[in-house]
């Protein structure tokens, strides 16, 4: 009589080590962890601003703001399973390609979306817990649900939740929200349609199949261009404004957000001299990327001492070096 194996095969083993290796991946695909450490880094740019000095505090805020970002994205998901089957770009995502259900993908995200409100209400406050269930609201119902199946400005208002997590990082350092706050949401706010429609211009033949009405479907690559640009000058003045009048940064932020606006500026006006150009669609995009995350890295570093005494010795080594030479050229 034959007897049951004590031991599963190396095969089998390794099958099943497989099988669970897909089954994260499909899952981590189905958070956008990109879009997460984008959304992080604003948090921590918020938070480095605020004066944080906790690390608990800060990685508690980062935690449980990823958590709330990632409910929000498998929710959009689920909603647009339909849109993505259609897309080139959205096509093998875990839900249209059948990897994991719908039923199983919205237990997942309430699962995260009451993880991340019962870590940021402990371990922070409840200021910052209801801001980042806002965020989910606001992703959902106003972008997902109303905005973006039926209007050309749905990436716009649709971008306030984009700009929530910032507010998160802030009411958890300090309890409230302050006009520095603000301006950090405005600065995202304006941001995220010269990053958006950049991609929308890339993906219009996507969009245009899906019939989701983004701009450059519905308005052609120029006007998307030219808004893109108009969203662009406007955002470089408010970065500004956190260095006068609010006074929470110094120069040296005060001269990355200068010449990183300047460059995202430049980038939109390439765009507008040949807006159905998708090199230089696809470089605006990248860039703005690294804008953000370049700005926000700016704060963090503009509130550390030893930047300013680095740069202190910096400025004062080039304007030695410039009064040389004037005294030299006289």
């Amino acid at each position: 009589m034959g007897g049951i194996p004590s031991e599963q095969s190396p095969c089998a083993l390794g099958c099943e080590r497989q099988a669970l290796v897909q089954v994260l991946r499909s899952y981590s695909q189905l958070v956008k962890p990109k879009i997460i450490a984008l959304l992080l880094m604003t948090t921590a740019g918020a938070m480095w601003m605020a004066g944080n000095t906790d690390p608990f505090r800060f990685f508690i805020t980062l935690l449980g703001g990823g958590m709330a970002a990632a409910a929000a994205n498998v929710i959009n998901m689920v909603y647009d399973t339909d849109i993505d089957r259609m897309m080139e770009r959205t096509r093998h995502r875990p839900l249209p390609s059948g990897r994991i259900r719908a039923r199983d993908a919205l237990i997942f995200s309430g699962i995260l979306a009451l993880a991340a409100f019962g870590l940021l209400a402990i371990f922070t406050n409840l200021l910052a817990a209801g801001l980042a269930m806002s965020g989910i609201l606001v992703y959902v119902g106003v972008y997902t649900h109303w905005l973006k199946r039926s209007s050309t400005q749905n990436i716009v208002i649709g971008g306030a939740a984009g700009a929530i997590p910032p507010l998160v990082g802030w009411a958890a350092t300090t309890g409230e929200l302050s006009w520095a706050a603000w301006v950090m949401f405005a600065i995202i706010f304006l941001w995220t349609p010269p990053h958006f429609w950049a991609l929308a211009i890339l993906k219009r033949e996507d969009y245009a199949r899906a019939g989701v009405p983004m701009l450059p479907v519905v308005a052609g690559e120029r006007l998307t261009a030219a808004q893109i640009l108009l969203y662009a000058l406007l955002m470089v003045p408010v970065s500004l404004l956190l260095v006068y009048p609010l006074g929470m940064l110094g120069s040296f932020y005060l001269s990355a957000a200068a010449l990183l606006g300047s460059l995202l500026v430049w980038k939109a006006v390439q765009l507008l001299q040949d807006p159905c150009n998708r090199d230089r669609a696809a470089s605006l995009f990248t860039f703005a990327n690294l804008y953000l995350l370049l700005l926000c890295g700016a704060m963090g570093l503009d509130r550390w001492s030893l930047t300013h005494i680095l740069w202190s010795q910096a400025t004062a080594s080039l304007q030695g070096i410039y009064t040389t030479l004037i005294a030299l050229a006289s």
